[in-house]
């Protein structure tokens, strides 16, 4: 046996001694330990432990995924097929983490970080593995999302498809600021945490990203501004924000404070050592909030937008504007999204999710006409002026909740041909997605920056009877964990699913008092008697009352998998809501 086994068990008989001794103190205080606690006292491994760990997968944060004693230990920087030596520094009630002592046995695609900051910055995650390596990782996430979570065929995935340069494609940085009044600090947070790692040199940045962050820290300098501290929430300037568009570049100088210290002088050096400049923006945020950017705009230079393009589309963006950070892979991924929408000229398209109407653009110029939908108001002025400034007649723009619009559209009769969802990380409302399958579109395209997410999604669409036909990752993010994916699902024969039909149009969603939604009911519950009630079981006493639902609610994907059922307790908490949404009687 190699000597990494002898190790192994040596740490083994260790850590079976110490459960042990936990064991028998479990037995005098056992009553007095949740469970939660008692799952961590009789974890495999404790904090403190040394042990060797071979890494099978990597974690949606781009650590490394590993077992002890059936276990999960993740460990950051560890890849898929190396054997590691870690030091436990977190146990939690199903997994732990581990700090990376030592690589026994290392992958063939590690290779040596490009950037002095990696480890310390928490920006990028992927630098140690060959770029080849990275799209490969990719690729088999998104494969094991649809597969757990999607509950469809890994192989219905094609590989990640990435850029011809995966370096300086960034243009836009989002650069916290903080230290002290005379030290002032800019970089970007380290890993897991808000402390910040100086730096403003980043090669995943766009060049002009850098220059604008190296100019306005020593503005800032120059000027003595004092930092804001998010422990105290006083001070001034929170965050520097750069864009780099088309027509020029933006710069936003965030504050908590309603003014900008020395805000002429602002204005004169930047432009005097950016000549690239097109705007300057004073965004005022004065709420001790994770969120970057406050509702007010002080224009201090320009107009406050820059314009930037896709192809032959050009784009007004304003400061709070979401458009796609990499220009390169933005025209791979919206092509893709193009020809799974095969369009033929004659359709009607939603746009579930249209931000300044990237996607919207894209579609209008082959569909009859695009209805975009998107909450932030000043991106539905952008979309509006994007369609006008590239002479598309054929949209319409709509400011609001997909949650509440698209319902809206579904009551009104609009049925769309094809309709795109390009949502946040956290995915589309139940409303969303129970009103899209109302409307019977013949294809959906799901555009997603979570893959997690999307797989979750598309596992409810199948069940109002969607098929998955096709899944495209795109790597936008190139040295980081994140990737962008496109699926295609296409509506089934209406007669082998008549079920799912009849559900639809049964389906009332303005009133509450006759439906009521699986996220309403859980809140009701909540509320009323405080106790936690999962979907399979509000599934399975709908069953129980003879309400129709989604077949796949309580049914196993695995023979003889064994089905939690629900407890009388919260059966009756459910009944009581169902009574209360005059479901039953």
């Amino acid at each position: 046996m190699n000597g990494t086994g002898r190790t192994s068990r040596k740490h083994k008989s260790k850590q079976q001694n110490r459960r042990g001794a936990h064991s028998n103190q479990g037995q005098t205080i056992s009553g007095t330990l949740s469970k939660k606690q008692q799952a961590i006292l009789n974890a495999p491994v404790k904090l403190g432990d040394e042990v060797f760990v071979t890494i099978h997968g990597i974690g949606s944060s781009g650590e490394g995924v590993g077992r002890v004693d059936d276990f999960t230990v993740f460990v950051p920087f560890a890849l898929p097929g190396e054997t590691v030596k870690v030091a436990i520094n977190m146990v939690k009630k199903t997994y732990a983490t581990g700090r990376l002592l030592e690589i026994v046995t290392m992958a063939p695609n590690r290779i040596d970080a490009s950037c002095e900051l990696y480890g310390f910055c928490g920006g990028c995650q992927l630098q140690h593995i060959t770029y080849e390596g990275q799209l490969s990782l990719k690729t088999q996430k998104v494969k094991d999302v649809i597969e757990r979570i999607g509950h469809q065929n890994p192989d219905l995935v094609k590989p990640a498809l990435g850029p011809k340069e995966p370096w300086a494609y960034r243009n836009k940085m989002q650069m916290p600021v903080g230290g002290t009044k005379g030290d002032i600090q800019m970089g970007f947070y380290a890993m897991g945490s808000h402390d910040i790692v100086q730096g403003t040199n980043c090669p995943i940045q766009d060049e002009g990203n850098n220059i604008i962050a190296q100019a306005c820290y020593q503005i800032a300098k120059e000027f003595d501004i004092e930092p804001y501290d998010e422990h105290t929430g006083k001070g001034v300037l929170r965050h520097i924000i750069g864009r780099i568009g088309q027509s020029g570049w933006m710069i936003i100088l965030v504050t908590a404070t309603e003014q900008l210290p020395y805000k002429e002088k602002w204005v004169e050096k930047l432009t005097q050592r950016i000549p690239q400049v097109e705007t300057i923006v004073h965004n005022v945020n004065g709420k001790r909030t994770n969120v970057i950017l406050g509702p007010k705009n002080n224009i201090l230079y320009g107009d406050g937008t820059i314009t930037d393009h896709i192809k032959d589309l050009q784009f007004t963006l304003s400061p709070h504007s979401f458009f796609q950070v990499n220009p390169e892979q933005t025209t791979v991924l919206y092509d893709q999204a193009l020809t799974y929408a095969d369009l033929k000229g004659d359709e009607t398209v939603i746009d579930a999710y249209c931000g300044t109407g990237t996607i919207s653009l894209f579609l209008a110029h082959r569909a009859k006409h695009v209805i975009g939908i998107e909450i932030v108001e000043p991106a539905i002025i952008n979309a509006r002026e994007n369609a006008q400034r590239n002479g598309y007649d054929n949209t319409e723009f709509i400011v609001g909740d997909a949650a509440v619009e698209m319902p809206k559209l579904y009551k009104a009769g609009v049925r769309p041909d094809v309709i795109v969802f390009d949502p946040i990380r956290a995915g589309c409302k139940e409303e969303v997605l129970t009103s899209a399958a109302g409307m019977e579109p013949k294809r959906i395209v799901y555009v997603s920056c979570n893959p997690a997410t999307m797989a979750r999604d598309i596992e409810i669409l199948t069940h109002y009877g969607y098929e998955l036909k096709e899944v495209q990752p795109v790597d936008m993010f190139p040295m980081t964990a994140h990737v962008e994916t496109v699926a295609l699902l296409s509506k089934l024969d209406v007669d082998k699913h008549i079920e799912v039909e009849i559900e639809l149009d049964e389906l009332d969603l303005t009133s509450a008092e006759s439906k009521a939604t699986y996220a309403q009911i859980k809140e009701y519950v909540w509320n009323k008697f405080e106790l936690k009630v999962p979907t399979l079981y509000i599934a399975q006493i709908k069953r129980k009352c003879g309400i129709e639902l989604r077949e796949h609610y309580n049914k196993s994907k695995k023979e003889k998998q064994i089905i939690p059922q629900c407890t009388p307790e919260k059966e009756e908490a459910i009944m009581d809501a169902l009574r209360h949404f005059k479901m039953i009687e």
